[in-house]
């Protein structure tokens, strides 16, 4: 699905691959809905959408149920992603091995 994207979306799109494959190794990427995504087992853990596929103005990198993010009883699960420098790679870093617990 990567391949199919726009330059702007698939350059996020594989430079997201990259930072929770090398994260989380034990994901393993798939198509989910349409979109980029990685799972344990037959559960999704992340994925990405594109800007363009929703005619949004940005991204979303998101997580689902399966994500450990817990954070008392109100935690985010979706972030608009529009650019990636060193601080937003180390956020989605951090994010994904916190998800895999």
């Amino acid at each position: 699905k990567m391949a199919e994207m726009g330059e702007h979306d698939r350059h996020l799109a594989e430079r997201i691959h990259a930072l929770v494959t090398a994260a989380a190794p034990e994901l393993f990427p798939k198509t989910w809905y349409g979109m980029p995504a990685w799972a344990r087992g037959d559960k999704i853990v992340c994925f990405f959408q594109a800007a363009e596929k929703f005619k949004t103005r940005y991204a979303t990198f998101g997580f689902n149920a399966e994500a450990r993010l817990d954070d008392g009883h109100l935690w985010p699960t979706a972030f608009a992603v529009t650019k990636l420098t060193a601080a937003e790679e180390a956020t989605i870093t951090a994010l994904v091995k916190k998800a895999v617990g």
